[in-house]
């Protein structure tokens, strides 16, 4: 069991990757908005989770894990988002000019969300996609369901960060 420091917190998260959904705690430096952090992580080459419940998806089964801790390659990862009801400030200004939410669906793995991208008025998705050379892309207002497990809740989150290299965008 991991004892908090002074100046840390622990978040749950859920983090998908191309065949498991992962819930846990992530502990991280008390000031650190929990919802951007994989953009933080340039040097961190695997996410530490805490108490991570797993779900494996794979053939006609679903397999449940449970460890104390779970190392996570970063690489795999390609959606996460704070747990509902926890929500952190969103990383944009409404009021900044020349920008546009974009309603999308990604299809994430075993998951598929629908939600909104912020991209230039000035530009289509497709060439706001190419140009934006970013590592995690974010999806506001996400709606996110299992593609084939049809009794797993929906999830809303205001907003998750997705791997725009490791989805597919339909419009």
């Amino acid at each position: 069991m991991y004892t908090l420091a002074p100046d840390e917190k622990a978040t749950t998260v859920m983090i998908y990757t191309q065949n498991s959904l992962v819930r846990g705690d992530l502990v991280t430096k008390a000031t650190a908005r929990v919802n951007i952090w994989l953009r933080m992580q340039g040097q961190v080459h695997y996410v530490h989770v805490h108490k991570p419940q797993v779900l494996m998806f794979g053939g006609p089964l679903t397999k449940s894990l449970s460890y104390d801790e779970l190392y996570l390659p970063i690489s795999q990862v390609v959606g996460f988002h704070i747990v509902p009801p926890a929500e952190e400030p969103l990383d944009y200004d409404p009021s900044e000019p020349n920008r546009a939410m974009k309603e999308v669906q990604l299809a994430l793995g075993n998951f598929s969300a629908k939600g909104n991208v912020r991209i230039s008025t000035h530009a289509d998705f497709a060439t706001s996609i190419e140009v934006a050379h970013a590592g995690w892309l974010s999806v506001y207002d996400a709606e996110i369901s299992t593609l084939f497990v049809p009794q797993f809740p929906e999830f809303h989150t205001p907003l998750m960060l997705v791997n725009p290299m490791a989805v597919n965008f339909g419009i």
